[in-house]
């Protein structure tokens, strides 16, 4: 019984030791991190040289035209659950080279970098831990990539569900905004009466502003316990 006891004592002593290795951050997840916050972040997509190819929306590309500059394969006119499915096709691939990058960027420690480093700054801000930070970057340029970057955190046990809601709150108001604001947004630039930053300025405070109310009311209704009962 006593040898029985003393196995299992040290089992239990190398699965803590190896948990606590595990979480160690080196040198190689600080350098992941960095990466990831640029190649998500959109600052290279703009450079027109090489540096282009380390930018998310440059390696996620554009379908080419059918018959007119503005048409894609969905064509013009289409509605319902037909030009819905072929909607669903033009997201694919994103989804998927952001699903690939991101596995890649945990496997190498990108986000235990994110956690220990940002989460003194992330927590009075958001009430989420140091990976929130690098999801709302992300979230800038995607709002799918920072979705699946939700996921994979929630699955680590890096985010608790009361967090995962308030960082799904954060995407989901305004998402994409890099994106969609010089993109979509571009079109009423000539009629602003103030800096173009400033709107955009604004719509990011807002997100802050969202998901801090979804932190409020959940805080108020779960009473420091988390949604799941955990």
């Amino acid at each position: 019984m006593d040898e029985n006891k003393k196995s299992l004592e040290g089992t239990n002593q190398e699965k803590k030791s190896s948990l606590g290795t595990a979480q160690k951050v080196g040198i190689g997840g600080f350098i992941a991190l960095i990466f990831a916050v640029i190649f998500f972040s959109g600052l290279l997509s703009d450079m027109g040289n090489w540096a282009s190819a380390f930018d998310y929306s440059t390696l996620t590309g554009n379908f080419g035209t059918m018959t007119s500059e503005t048409a894609t394969f969905r064509g013009n006119g289409g509605n319902g659950a037909m030009d819905g499915f072929l909607f669903s096709i033009t997201l694919m691939p994103a989804v998927i080279l952001a699903l690939g990058i991101i596995n890649i960027l945990d496997k190498l420690g990108a986000l235990r970098a994110a956690q220990q480093l940002l989460t003194p700054l992330m927590r009075p801000l958001m009430g989420v831990p140091g990976v929130g930070a690098f999801i709302c970057v992300t979230g800038l340029q995607s709002s799918d990539a920072g979705a699946m970057i939700i996921k994979e955190a929630r699955e680590t046990g890096m985010l608790t569900e009361k967090e995962r809601f308030i960082l799904a709150m954060w995407l989901f108001s305004a998402s994409g905004i890099m994106v969609n604001y010089f993109g979509s947004g571009a079109a009423l630039f000539d009629a602003l009466t103030v800096p173009i930053i400033v709107p955009l300025l604004v719509i990011i405070a807002g997100k802050f502003i969202g998901a801090n109310i979804v932190r409020i009311v959940l805080n108020i209704k779960c009473k420091g316990r988390d949604i799941s009962g955990e």
